[in-house]
């Protein structure tokens, strides 16, 4: 027997993605690795709920314990599934506007924006998604942009608040990103290396604030490919002082911390794509991702030498859904489901009124 299947009950602390609709051989292979813990799925991995469903079914087969599988679906312009059934979910600045004119309604609308997102994907299998964003809208991200809720951290936190509980209404943990904050820099991560130069007290003050007022009911967060510069010369996601001191140390927070994407631009000045890895663990990350370049991901654990804390492997725990979900047709015809599509088209159709 392989060192891999000895270890296929065990997770591991790397997320991988998958090139198309459904698993290949190699990709199986790769999934098997003792240091793949998750999988992120993308547009391209999707067609319909059927198949979406069958993907899903045939990655949590490749191990005893199943992988987590995960996906950016917030809403507005980043949602992966986006056809055949699936509801056209609002950006988050929509519910900030909401909530200048009625902070209840926008309270009560995202708490069913949450519970349908969750629902609509774990009825297919997906278990998690990287949401809500907690960046402040200050107008200066084009990469943020609608994705943010507010500029006010206060209204961020209460919005943020009422979506985590609709996830978790249909079983589905939460991810609050990009820690300590992505909304003040113009520049894209994805493809340039961002430098926030404000002073720590005015990031505190400001951008930090919704992480504080969630703190534990805010179960993983992602920490930002941005250098703030009269903080730490590292990003944030390689940074001992944000991660150690500032997270879990003046925070108290205990939950899982996934790097962003270490094939991005933003994670570049660390090195290759071990010394990505190696650095963002040093630094406090549970999980690390490596997305879209499988050539990296195949390079990387080949190589990779860190295992995983008890700690960290219990905070992928706790972002397993803990109880089975209906399936698609089912979930259509509940009447739970049902009153959150009313609530949201109802919503929807006054704002274009």
């Amino acid at each position: 027997m392989s060192e891999n299947n000895n270890s296929n009950a065990a997770l591991g602390p790397v997320m991988v993605d998958v090139e198309s609709l459904c698993l290949q051989s190699h990709e199986i292979e790769r999934l098997k690795n003792p240091q793949v813990g998750a999988v992120i799925l993308f547009a391209r991995n999707y067609q319909d709920p059927n198949q979406l469903s069958e993907l899903c079914r045939q990655i949590h087969e490749v191990r005893e314990q199943p992988l987590l599988i995960a996906i950016d679906h917030e809403g507005g312009r980043v949602q992966r599934c986006r056809t055949e059934g699936f509801t056209p979910l609002p950006a988050m600045r929509e519910l900030g506007e909401l909530w200048d004119r009625d902070s209840a309604a926008a309270l009560a609308l995202a708490h069913e924006v949450g519970f349908i997102l969750a629902a609509e994907l774990r009825a297919c299998g997906v278990d998690f998604s990287f949401t809500p964003v907690l960046d402040l809208d200050y107008g200066a991200s084009e990469v943020i942009g609608n994705r943010a809720f507010h500029r006010d951290p206060e209204i961020v936190a209460r919005l943020s608040a009422a979506l985590i509980e609709g996830l978790a209404e249909a079983g589905m943990a939460a991810c609050g990103k990009h820690f300590p904050g992505h909304g003040f820099v113009e520049a894209d991560s994805h493809v340039a290396i961002p430098v926030d130069e404000r002073e720590f007290d005015e990031i505190w003050q400001e951008d930090i604030q919704p992480y504080v007022a969630l703190g534990q009911k805010l179960p993983s967060l992602m920490p930002a490919h941005v250098i703030y510069k009269k903080v730490d010369a590292m990003p944030a996601g390689f940074s001992k002082f944000w991660i150690q001191e500032i997270l879990r140390q003046r925070m108290g927070y205990d939950g899982m911390v996934f790097s962003d994407d270490l094939t991005m631009e933003g994670a570049s000045v660390v090195g290759g794509i071990l010394e990505r890895a190696d650095a963002a663990f040093a630094a406090g990350c549970d999980m690390v991702l490596v997305c879209n370049r499988p050539d990296l991901a195949d390079e990387l654990l080949a190589s990779l030498q860190h295992q995983a804390s008890a700690a960290s492997m219990q905070r992928l725990q706790n972002l397993m859904p803990k109880e089975p979900f209906m399936n698609w047709q089912q979930l259509h015809n509940g009447a739970r489901y049902i009153k959150a599509r009313q609530v949201l088209d109802s919503a929807m159709a006054d704002r274009c009124e």
